[in-house]
């Protein structure tokens, strides 16, 4: 979405343009909300957590409608496994980001904190850890094998991280004004989500635009959402770039919330065009509040050379083109720059398999406004590129040495490119360089994936954990799809702290963070490194299966749909029917 902003030089146009009618209609939300906020205002813990569970439940009679509402905006078959995706990525977690939100809020409201009973450790440079998964009993069994732990910003004690978990919460009465949340156009939970988290963590009611991509969900979230419409604290909207110019200006609206990319961000923050740049390159902009933004980047993935099987190489080939092909390619957290060791005996068999994986996941529509174009440009750079897949539009780039990959590293194609560069060295020695090469050369701090087998990971000892200290990224996912972190309820999410507006990169701020931690700095996601049943072969613990969010997961539609219906209403008699369907990967 492009969204053109006051005094840029086509802003007057656009709003002399813009119908007088759908003004009235949004002021109309604007007012609607302005009583809704003293509503909110007014609500107790309680009440707003049993809120937050009634909207739980509204998701859940939704769930089904959202997900096939979702494939059917995306182009996918009833039948196609890839539907998976939807469930995993939509109404899943959906269920438990707003049901670990009514949890926390309920033991705020008995004067407990969300973090009593956490668990807490340290990370290298004075920082304190709170284990984030598994946050309960459920989540050990049915994630088994993969771990999330929330770094919080040097110095934080744990006593501190504890009596601050609750963030706005703990001043209920003192709300924030009318959010307005400019929704994404690909992945359906971001939107709700964060809905919820200006709702709860920062005690703003909310309206929220939604994406033109996303306007055929409208109809579902206004129906799962029902509890918060009823209530008077979200209003949904629909539209275009006048829509949304009309929008951030308005006196009423005291802040607002993006996902999507840099070039939007800067449009709303300074106004586009060659005055739009002017301003940034001055820091004069034309936006009269503050603005939180998740913005994607380039995401690496830092691949460590070791020993390994056949079996490995094929598996993690599955890992990496998954990375880059989950949603077709279209996330914001998708891994676009693969880094590999020009020293590793197995670095060209590790690409033979990545050729293969990418050139064999199950064929899918180019649904993303302006794939096909982006992907264009990536051949334009690198002409000799391969063209992989079943319509030949996927795009494999292998710098050579001498090659120039600042396209690959400073581009976010959004769109099924993905590209290999090579750096010297093996162990800590590759480890340290890729993970300087990462923070020094690619756009945006979002994410970061590391490969690393148990055995190499072991001879490094402390310095592992030394070197992932220096990996200045929001979410670092170790032998686990930093996509893992977004599903994560409890996890923070958003980039590395410290952008500026002028520099904005992934963004500022954080979202989800269900047990609304404050002073975080980083999640790190660890997951195995071989599935079940190898993983015992390496010395890992790990029941877990080929993971159903993998492109190659036969079974992926029928464990996402289980899925869902468990985070609906856990139990353990649940567990069953989610294991066989995944063990059918």
């Amino acid at each position: 979405m492009t969204l053109v902003t006051a005094d840029s030089p086509s802003a007057a146009a656009d709003r002399a343009e813009f119908p007088r009618s759908e003004q009235v209609a949004l002021d109309g939300c604007l007012d609607a909300l302005a009583a809704g906020e003293r509503r909110w205002a007014a609500m107790p813990l309680h009440a707003r957590a049993a809120l937050l569970a009634r909207t739980h439940a509204t998701i859940a009679a939704n769930a089904t409608e959202w997900a096939e509402t979702a494939a059917d905006l995306k182009g996918l078959a009833p039948d196609s496994p890839l539907v998976g995706e939807e469930w995993i990525s939509g109404p899943y977690p959906a269920l438990t980001g707003f049901g670990q939100l009514a949890h926390s809020l309920d033991a705020l409201a008995k004067g407990a904190s969300p973090l009593d009973g956490a668990k807490f450790g340290t990370a290298p440079g004075r920082r304190t850890t709170v284990q984030v998964l598994p946050h309960n009993a459920y989540e050990s069994i049915l994630l088994h094998g993969f771990g999330a732990e929330v770094w919080l910003t040097p110095g934080t004690a744990a006593s501190t991280a504890r009596s601050r978990a609750g963030l706005a919460q703990h001043h209920p009465s003192r709300t924030g004004g009318i959010a307005l949340v400019l929704g994404a156009g690909n992945i359906t939970s971001i939107a709700p989500l964060d809905v919820a988290y200006e709702l709860v963590a920062r005690n703003r009611v909310v309206l929220l635009k939604l994406n033109p991509t996303m306007d055929g969900m409208a109809g579902v979230f206004t129906k799962a959402l029902a509890p918060l419409i009823d209530a008077g604290v979200l209003r949904i909207v629909r539209g275009g770039a006048e829509a949304g110019a009309y929008l951030v200006q308005h006196p009423r609206v005291a802040h607002v919330h993006i996902t999507g990319s840099a070039i939007t961000h800067d449009a709303i923050v300074y106004g586009s065009g060659a005055e739009g740049r002017a301003r940034k390159a001055a820091n004069a902009p034309v936006l009269d509040k503050p603005i939180t933004s998740e913005l994607g980047g380039v995401s690496p993935i830092i691949v460590v050379p070791g020993d390994w099987s056949a079996a490995d190489l094929r598996f993690q080939a599955e890992h990496v083109a998954t990375m880059r092909l989950h949603n077709g390619g279209y996330n914001c957290i998708a891994g676009q720059v693969v880094i590999l060791s020009s020293d590793w005996k197995l670095k060209d068999a590790f690409l033979a398999e990545l050729r293969s994986a990418v050139d064999r996941a199950p064929a899918r529509p180019a649904w993303y406004p302006g794939s096909n174009a982006r992907a264009a440009s990536a051949l334009v750079a690198y002409p000799d590129a391969a063209r992989l897949g079943p319509d030949g539009c996927r795009v494999l780039v292998e710098v050579g040495a001498g090659g120039d990959a600042a396209p690959l590293q400073r581009t976010e194609y959004f769109a099924p490119v993905l590209g290999v560069v090579e750096l010297p060295g093996t162990g800590r020695t590759f480890l340290d360089t890729a993970i300087e090469a990462s923070n020094r050369d690619l756009v945006g701090t979002l994410g970061a994936n590391v490969v690393i087998d148990p055995r190499t990971k072991r001879s490094m000892g402390p310095g592992f954990r030394e070197a992932i200290a220096e990996l200045r990224y929001g979410t670092i996912g170790i032998n686990a799809w930093t996509g893992v972190g977004y599903l994560t309820a409890t996890a923070p999410w958003g980039a590395f702290p410290g952008h500026t507006l002028d520099d904005i990169q992934s963004g500022r701020g954080v979202v989800h963070n269900a047990l609304l931690l404050d002073a975080t700095e980083r999640t790190v996601v660890t997951g195995p490194f071989r599935p079940f049943p190898r993983s015992f072969a390496g010395g890992e613990f790990a029941l877990f299966p080929k993971p159903p969010w993998f492109v190659t997961a036969r079974s992926a539609a029928t464990t996402g749909r289980r899925l869902a219906g468990f985070a609906a209403k856990p139990g353990w008699l649940k567990m069953p029917a989610v294991f066989a369907a995944a063990f059918r990967a």
